[in-house]
């Protein structure tokens, strides 16, 4: 596993940060680590197009067959 530092991060930044693992219960170090890697799992805005890009590149579906799957749905409420 790798190690990180941060340098320059204001006092008031390191407090909130103490006093928010303290509240949750977790050291300091496991706090910025869960928020590592939750920010890690987080798709991008662009990270979630290319995946929808390559989600659909594979797929036959077309416009007209989501339009007129959604106007069957529609109908079979009425």
């Amino acid at each position: 596993m790798a190690t990180v530092h941060v340098r320059d991060v204001s006092d008031h930044t390191l407090t909130t940060l103490k006093v928010r693992a303290a509240r949750s219960g977790q050291s300091l170090q496991s706090y910025l680590r869960e928020l590592l890697e939750l920010e890690a799992e987080t798709l991008t805005p662009e990270e979630a197009a290319e995946r929808a890009r390559d989600i659909a590149s594979r797929s036959t579906v077309t416009a007209d067959d989501v339009v007129d799957a959604v106007a069957e749905m529609r109908e079979a409420r009425r």
